[in-house]
């Protein structure tokens, strides 16, 4: 099995004695183990080896995340752009192999058309809040592990037009009545890309971004969770 594979079987056996520190986050607690752990690890190989995700000005492959932790990706990509660099991605995204296209398929033939049509001018922008990042979820202490800290997720909390209006989920969500039906319909068609979408009617934790990730909920991956 790679390497990193092996590393992953070997920390989530001892996961109960593993610190939070261990990836930046105080206080006492330990990590979870990982559901499917070596099945996202396939799949991130398959992606690779695929060839399916193409290197460009705004999509690059960095070294692999590791270190004395559950943390990490084999290779992940940097991700500053999607369609072509007709998006920008602010601050630059940190993903694993599979995350790449559905974000880009989400922000090219979703999000930019969505804001033609109800806000009269596509976007140019995507505010990020967060890709990868060593945490638990929602940085609960004693929480399980994080898609975030698999380079599994990304959040989102606004969107720049061309036209320079800014649209953010924490005034638009109930905002005015154009922003609200283009974040719902954003939010409705995440949910056919991505297996985890979470907006801000989910919980307190996601009042002001989308959260979109691929994680596994079930041994075959097919269940999604769209809230």
């Amino acid at each position: 099995m790679f390497a990193y594979l092996d590393k992953l079987a070997r920390l989530t056996a001892a996961a109960s004695a593993l610190a939070l520190t261990s990836c930046g986050t105080s206080g006492p607690g330990s990590y979870q183990p990982l559901p499917y752990a070596e099945l996202r690890g396939q799949e991130e190989e398959r992606c690779l080896a695929s060839g399916s995700v193409a290197e460009s000005r705004f999509i690059r492959m960095r070294s692999g995340l590791g270190g004395p932790s559950d943390c990490g990706a084999v290779s992940p990509y940097e991700m500053s752009a999607a369609g072509n660099g007709a998006i920008g991605l602010k601050p630059t995204a940190l993903l694993r192999c599979p995350m790449i296209r559905p974000v880009d398929d989400w922000m090219v033939a979703v999000v930019s058309p969505a804001a033609v049509h109800y806000l009269g001018a596509p976007v140019t922008e995507v505010k990020v809040a967060a890709s990868y990042s060593c945490r638990t979820r929602n940085g609960i202490v004693g929480a399980k592990l994080s898609e975030h800290a698999l380079a599994n997720a990304l959040d989102v909390s606004g969107f720049v037009l061309a036209n320079g209006r800014t649209v953010t989920l924490r005034k638009g969500w109930n905002g005015e009545p154009d922003e609200q039906a283009f974040l719902r319909a954003v939010h409705k068609e995440a949910c056919r890309r991505f297996t985890t979408v979470l907006g801000p009617d989910a919980d307190r934790f996601h009042f002001d971004h989308f959260h979109v990730d691929l994680a596994r909920h079930n041994a075959a991956g097919t269940h999604r969770v769209c809230r």
